[in-house]
């Protein structure tokens, strides 16, 4: 009688052992797998939290500088709606928007960015200010605990009544 075909065989048991091992072996990579792309998707969660607070800022930002701030610079607290479904979704803390730097041009000396300039700006001989506006927003998500701090330098021109008023 041939050793496989005998019931009595010790390697009979053998079998079952290597199963159980590979069984335990794929239980722990799948184990693995999915403590792993649960990871990753915390982290992807973290990222879209975070860009969402910084685009928070940036639309702030944009809203203020958009609108005429230099004639009354003030700290003003922002709505924003990120997914434009009617309901706010930061709060956006804008400091007041802060003059950093000026120099004064001619309308001569105006660079050709400046060449559609309103008829106010037309006068020769009058003294303009090329100035430097730093606005700052700052803004956290309450419930993912994101939080951004945006910057943003602004150039504007002014007349010399503006500048006087603004522009220390």
């Amino acid at each position: 009688m041939s050793p496989a075909i005998c019931p009595n065989t010790p390697e009979r048991g053998s079998a079952l052992i290597v199963t159980l091992i590979m069984l335990v072996l794929l239980t722990v990579i799948l184990g693995s797998a999915f403590s792993l792309s649960s990871t990753n998707g915390k982290s992807v969660a973290n990222t879209q939290s975070r860009d969402e607070v910084v685009a928070a800022a940036n639309a702030a930002i944009e809203q203020i500088v958009s609108s005429p701030f230099t004639n009354a610079p003030q700290a003003e607290t922002i709505g924003v709606d990120i997914n434009n479904d009617g309901i706010n979704d930061y709060s956006v803390n804008v400091a007041q928007p802060t003059c950093v730097s000026a120099s004064s041009v001619t309308p001569a000396s105006l660079p050709l960015s400046s060449l559609s300039l309103p008829a106010a700006f037309s006068v020769s001989g009058q003294t303009y200010y090329d100035t430097v506006w730093d606005i700052d927003a700052q803004v956290q998500d309450p419930a993912s605990g994101a939080a951004a701090n945006v910057h943003q330098g602004v150039r504007v021109l002014l007349d010399q009544t503006q500048y006087q008023l603004v522009c220390p």
